[in-house]
């Protein structure tokens, strides 16, 4: 059909001509749609600003045969705690960055949509540190990717897990150990976070655990990726010792 209906998260604009916009959009039915907003830079543009990174809407396209047209939006959510705190959004980009790497043009992915929904949610309720880590290893698991966190990647004992390697795809015990040192309470709250309690971890103070979770995650996804993030806040291998 040339008219499609449906919801979406805005990843990302670029300028086109004197007034459009190129605007990209993850949808659950649609994947990543990339359509042109016309007269959205213009003053009197109704719809200028529901197609901002970060706006969850609905919305109306027309198929078109390389870039499909943004009829009507409708903005469902603005996140406007989020851009109005730094601390926020920073780590929103990134989830934004990192779902536009992740996501295909007209494959249905109404997992990857719903998960960044629920995490610029809980990132604008409750300003958490460990969204963004969580969404991480969520996303790779959800890709057929998440790490081994009950046993050794590499030899499958069950023994203290004392490291954590990319290329293993795990944490790692201490006669196998490589790639980056890991604590105790590290492996605790990765286990957590996957385990089903992510609900409760949120609404935890944040120590350097939290901290040390988030490099993990992210070092984890750019190897998933094969590419660094630029929004993130943190240098994957800042601060963490080799194992």
């Amino acid at each position: 059909m040339a008219l499609y209906r449906d919801v979406g998260v805005v990843l990302r604009t670029m300028r086109l001509g004197e007034a459009d916009r190129i605007v990209t959009i993850v949808t659950p039915e649609h994947g990543k749609v990339r359509a042109v907003a016309k007269g959205v830079r213009k003053t009197k543009s109704r719809i200028g600003a529901r197609v901002e990174p970060l706006s969850h809407v609905s919305l109306l396209c027309w198929r078109g045969r390389e870039l499909d047209v943004v009829t009507q939006v409708e903005v469902l959510d603005s996140f406007r705690a989020i851009r109005e705190d730094l601390d926020r959004l920073t780590p929103a980009l990134t989830m934004l960055e990192i779902v536009d790497q992740v996501a295909v043009q007209d494959h249905p992915m109404p997992e990857h949509f719903k998960m960044l929904v629920g995490a610029l949610r809980a990132l604008a309720e409750t300003g958490s540190p460990l969204v963004l880590g969580a969404f991480c290893w969520k996303l790779l698991a959800v890709e057929g990717v998440g790490p081994v966190v009950d046993s050794c990647a590499r030899c499958g004992t069950d023994a203290e897990l004392v490291a954590f390697d990319v290329e293993e795809g795990g944490f790692l015990c201490r006669s196998c150990r490589r790639g980056q040192a890991v604590s105790a309470e590290t492996v605790a709250l990765v286990r957590r976070i996957l385990g089903g309690d992510l609900a409760r971890v949120l609404t935890e103070p944040a120590d350097a655990t939290t901290d040390a979770v988030e490099r993990l995650a992210t070092s984890a996804l750019e190897h998933h990726l094969d590419r660094r993030l630029r929004s993130t806040r943190h240098h994957p291998d800042s601060g963490v010792r080799p194992a």
